[in-house]
């Protein structure tokens, strides 16, 4: 009976020892920091300005992915500026003042809410800010951005906390965009960096241009052939806020409209990405056309297919789009 304790109590050891255990969940901030990546891109390809119709934002994609084999936890704060820091800097190294909008808010007595963001081996999570929440951004030229988030939250007591570092993205500012006819900035060629420049074209061009700069997401060449002043106005709702309305605040409508078309916010038929179009018919006579088009458009694993069909109006010889309708027709 003594061996057999003897015997049962080494086996015991034995499990302890040689029991394999799971892996302990990295804390925040330091887990496998190596693997987790954090990167920025631009959120619009587009051409920025140091001031816009209605303070144009300069939109930046925060992206967060985990390469490492196990969870990594974040906090994620609801005001973003106690999560993530922008450092920009100019030519000759120098940080930018911080906006005033930071400052507001990293200064007032407040508790700090938050909720706390798991990211899987594999994936990622991604959020938009806008870059002059955090930099002065009030003279043109050409900047550095670069990201930081502090898994832990930024706070007083948090100067040596490690947070993750991104790339860097070149920013160029150019000086405020020309008012071209009413009032309405000219529109600039993201590739070239010329002002775009309305073409007399037929009208079933027209609108596959505006398809094709959709597809490419390039929003200046986008806008071109469109009357926005036609497409608020279709709105009974709309039309009454117009009409009410100095040329001033039209003109903030325009830019809001343009804005809220952008986000998905208005009209978002209109500005979805379609993987393909046809155009199947073209009609028109003396000032009014009407131009019908398939698109497709990738839904997960689904394509769906819709027949859009835009009413365009000639103004100085120029075809602009004012209306559309939209028919589903199931998918493919």
């Amino acid at each position: 009976m003594k061996h057999k304790r003897v015997l049962a109590a080494l086996a015991a050891v034995f499990c302890v020892l040689f029991t394999p255990t799971a892996k302990a969940q990295p804390r925040s901030g330091d887990s496998f920091p190596s693997q987790v990546d954090l990167s920025i891109r631009f959120y619009d390809k587009k051409v920025y300005h140091i001031s816009g119709p209605s303070g144009e934002p300069v939109y930046v994609q925060v992206t967060l992915t985990n390469r490492s084999p196990g969870s990594f936890r974040f906090k994620l704060a609801d005001e973003r500026v106690f999560s993530v820091d922008f450092d920009v800097r100019n030519l000759a190294n120098q940080s930018l003042e911080l906006a005033d909008y930071i400052i507001r808010r990293r200064s007032e007595s407040r508790h700090v809410y938050f909720r706390e963001i798991t990211v899987e081996p594999g994936e990622s999570f991604s959020f938009v800010e806008d870059i002059r929440n955090y930099a002065a951004l009030g003279e043109p030229g050409s900047f550095v951005i670069q990201a930081r988030i502090f898994p832990e939250l930024l706070r007083e007591n948090s100067a040596q906390a490690v947070p993750l570092v991104s790339n860097r993205l070149n920013l160029n500012l150019r000086p405020p965009v020309l008012p071209g006819p009413e009032g309405v900035p000219f529109e600039i060629d993201v590739e070239s960096g010329a002002v775009l420049v309305r073409e007399k074209l037929p009208p079933d061009e027209a609108v596959a241009y505006m398809l094709t700069a959709r597809q490419k997401s390039q929003w200046e060449k986008f806008f071109l052939y469109m009357n926005l002043e036609a497409m608020i106005t279709n709105d009974a709702a709309r039309r009454r806020s117009w009409l009410n309305e100095s040329e001033e605040g039209r003109l903030r409508m325009i830019a809001k409209y343009r804005s809220d078309l952008q986000n998905s916010v208005a009209d978002e038929d209109i500005a979805l990405i379609p993987s393909d179009f046809r155009i199947e018919n073209t009609s028109y006579s003396g000032e009014t056309g009407t131009v019908v088009a398939t698109q497709w458009f990738r839904i997960g694993r689904i394509t769906e297919r819709r027949r859009y069909a835009y009413t365009l109006r000639r103004t100085d010889d120029i075809w602009l789009i004012e209306d559309y309708t939209v028919t589903r027709l199931g998918t493919e």
